[in-house]
């Protein structure tokens, strides 16, 4: 899915879930960990890449939200808009390394600033989309994302693995 004559600005990797949990903030010294949670539905991990845009997102967010990746209780697969099914969105810049010998380099990502932006807008076209989706059918569905340039712990329960890496 990445535009022809260039690479990729957007990678992302799609995991089928029953129910995952995405700590979003550690333990401090009064306070203890605060965590996200969905049942049954989709986690995305995304990176952007140096060249990505806001003009990507609403191709992107579409494109998650109603590709047939998702087992059903009645047989067929449907998308995650379709279950109904929960998206847990989690930033992972991870994504964009490329080996250099015996080490990780991270050159092609989108800086901080602007992959703060993106992810930012992306969490809320996300929302958008799945929450007018469900309000269409009557279901109830949860959008819930981690934080970006934070480290975070998953917990992840799968009925898979059934993974997809996708490139925009």
């Amino acid at each position: 899915m990445a535009e022809q004559g260039s690479g990729p600005v957007v990678r992302t990797v799609l995991q089928q879930c029953l129910r995952a949990r995405l700590q979003v903030k550690p333990a401090e010294e009064n306070q203890e960990a605060q965590f996200v949670q969905i049942d049954r539905g989709m986690v995305v991990y995304i990176c952007f890449f140096k060249g990505a845009t806001e003009h990507i997102l609403p191709k992107l967010v579409s494109t998650l939200l109603n590709l047939r990746l998702c087992e059903s209780t009645s047989g067929p697969v449907v998308s995650v808009s379709e279950l109904p099914g929960s998206l847990l969105l989690v930033p992972q810049a991870t994504l964009g390394g490329r080996a250099r010998g015996r080490t990780m380099q991270y050159h092609s990502n989108i800086s901080k600033e602007d992959g703060l932006r993106l992810y930012a807008a992306f969490v809320s076209l996300c929302e958008q989309q799945l929450l007018a989706a469900a309000a269409r059918t009557g279901v109830q569905v949860s959008v819930q994302h981690g934080t970006y340039g934070n480290r975070q712990v998953l917990q992840l329960d799968t009925n898979g693995p059934y993974t997809h890496l996708m490139e925009f």
